[in-house]
């Protein structure tokens, strides 16, 4: 499960930290983007201010309270709303990450240092492994998971959180050392 009590957590340039009301504007603007909508595969077909702030109220707050979903914002030094992380399929031992940066933030390197934070996260709540899928298709989510060091383990077509059949490609990050034997 996930341990909320670690968050929010930072690196040198981004905060990874629970959605709050103010997010809810820049997170509709984001999530209309057209790669957000090609490439992100969201629950919803479409994002309003209201509909954010009742999914943070209905979903991402009591998820984080379970600790078996973490709909997270990632954010700017400033505080300021850049993009969405995920931690859902939480088991005890495994989740899912799936992201999305808005259109403003792009190319600055905040998905792979968010990724790295959701591992953090994960360490820190016990869990062994991080799971990820993308669309065949999204070579710029394929190479931030290859830059965090997760590792490509197969190919499927499978439904993504959006209810959509795609063809995915399907990695993995192992969390937890391995006991050294000599």
């Amino acid at each position: 499960m996930i341990d909320s009590s670690l968050l929010p957590l930072s690196s040198d340039h981004i905060r990874l930290r629970p959605l709050e009301r103010k997010d809810a504007e820049a997170f509709a603007g984001g999530s209309a983007d057209p790669l957000v909508r090609e490439y992100g595969h969201l629950p919803q077909p479409n994002y309003t201010t209201d509909s954010v702030m009742k999914m943070i109220r209905e979903e991402a707050n009591p998820g984080l309270e379970r600790g078996d979903l973490a709909v997270l914002a990632i954010a700017d030094l400033n505080d300021s709303f850049a993009g969405s992380l995920v931690l859902f399929n939480v088991t005890d031992d495994e989740a899912e990450v799936g992201f999305w940066l808005h259109p403003n933030f792009r190319g600055g390197g905040l998905s792979r240092s968010a990724v790295e934070l959701a591992a953090q996260l994960a360490v820190g709540s016990g869990l062994d492994r991080l799971y990820a899928r993308t669309a065949v298709e999204n070579r710029a989510s394929q190479r931030v998971l290859a830059q965090a060091d997760f590792a490509e383990i197969n190919r499927s077509t499978d439904i993504a959180p959006s209810g959509e059949t795609l063809g995915l490609v399907h990695f993995q990050r192992d969390l937890q050392a391995r006991p050294h034997n000599p």
